[in-house]
């Protein structure tokens, strides 16, 4: 069976996330960030939100572990913050309804909701500059950054939180996550 840790960066949202990925069928558990990366057993890791980057633990080190992770907000930031992107305050602030538009339909995580989705998003901080290898893989009328991914990683990010019954396709993203951490495997 699939795992897929899901690690505590203090968001809100957090135990929603280890729901829907319960409820798709994947083994997995909510981990302290300050969780030791070497004792991680996983196919995969998503990086929760959380309220700031200095509430991060040790979410970087997950990073060099060589398996698939998604960021979902905070965690998003934190991927492009810790490998060479910009991440900055955003223009529209905190949380609404946001149309957002895929980029690339061939993207292992979001491809498949082209040509677009309805989803909830926060945007007060936001990615600014994706890091080297990444694509922006989709965009909004308020954010030039709504997901980003580097395949050859296996890295990904979503500003907006698939977790949440405002986002229309969020099984989705993580029915593709999924998928990507079975072919990773």
């Amino acid at each position: 069976m699939t795992r897929i840790v899901v690690v505590d960066n203090h968001g809100q949202f957090t135990h929603l996330e280890g729901r829907a990925l319960r409820d798709l069928g994947v083994d997995t558990d909510i981990i302290d960030n300050d969780a030791p990366p070497e004792s991680i057993d996983a196919d995969g890791i998503v990086l929760s939100g959380g309220p700031d980057m200095d509430r991060i633990g040790r979410s970087a080190d997950y990073l060099d572990l060589d398996i698939p992770v998604l960021g979902i907000c905070l965690g998003m930031q934190l991927v492009a913050a810790e490998l060479g992107g910009e991440v900055g305050s955003g223009d529209y602030g905190g949380y609404a309804d946001v149309t957002v538009d895929i980029l690339d339909e061939t993207d292992p995580l979001v491809g498949s909701l082209t040509p677009e989705t309805r989803v909830w998003a926060s945007h007060a901080d936001e990615v600014k500059t994706v890091p080297e290898g990444f694509v922006r893989t989709a965009d909004s009328d308020v954010c030039s950054t709504e997901a980003m991914s580097d395949a050859d990683r296996d890295l990904y990010g979503v500003q907006w939180h698939p977790e949440v019954a405002h986002t229309e396709e969020g099984e989705a993203v993580f029915e593709n996550f999924i998928d990507i951490c079975e072919r990773a495997d």
